[in-house]
């Protein structure tokens, strides 16, 4: 991509980035909680998330009205399946995925997100990454907080694993500027539809 484009596109992503904080913020935080809980029941009817024993969830971070998984995780588990959330290395910036087994182990370790303990261990094959956004579009493009972390570690597991990316309805554009090194989700879930990205 001609780095003019590179830019301008990069820009246009600032932009969109603060509004759509700003639009989330400003939800009644009952409805957001409504729309979770549909979001988390058509999450738990996809066919790659009932055929799954090995799934990545993230913990919805306080004050930002993200998506809430907790009711995920529990149906997961009971299904018997092995739940692992996102943790950071703060010194060569990657992001992996560990197992806990207790959603009581996740604190917060200086990434501003709740994540399992250093020594946790480490799942190296998942079936489903589910992954935040504060925007997506049909073809699987999002915003996120513009870290990158999961641009970089979802090439690592999908394919053959599944990309998912959870999002209230009002926050799907209709396309989004992507750059070279963005990476689409597989399918992505809002409280009123399920989109493919290959449809």
């Amino acid at each position: 991509m001609d780095p003019q484009e590179e830019s301008l596109r990069q820009q246009a992503k600032v932009l969109l980035r603060r509004r759509a904080r700003g639009l989330r913020g400003s939800m009644p935080g009952d409805g957001i909680a409504a729309r979770g809980d549909a979001i988390v029941a058509s999450l738990l009817e996809l066919d790659v998330v009932k055929n799954a024993t090995r799934v990545a969830l993230f913990w919805p971070i306080k004050g930002r009205k993200e998506v809430d998984l907790r009711q995920a995780d529990r149906a997961l588990r009971e299904g018997g399946a092995l739940v692992a959330y996102p943790s950071i290395d703060p010194d060569s910036r990657r992001m992996d995925f560990r197992a806990v087994d207790d959603t009581e182990q996740l604190a917060e370790r200086g990434m501003r997100f709740s994540e399992p303990p250093s020594d946790a261990r480490i799942v190296d094959e998942l079936d489903v990454i589910v992954v935040p956004g504060l925007l997506f579009d049909p073809r699987g493009y999002r915003i996120g907080y513009g870290g990158g972390f999961y641009d970089a570690a979802l090439p690592r597991f999908c394919p053959p694993g599944s990309s998912v990316g959870v999002t209230f309805d009002f926050q799907l554009a209709s396309e989004l500027p992507n750059v070279d090194h963005d990476v689409a989700v597989d399918i992505v879930v809002t409280d009123t539809r399920v989109l493919r990205a290959s449809d």
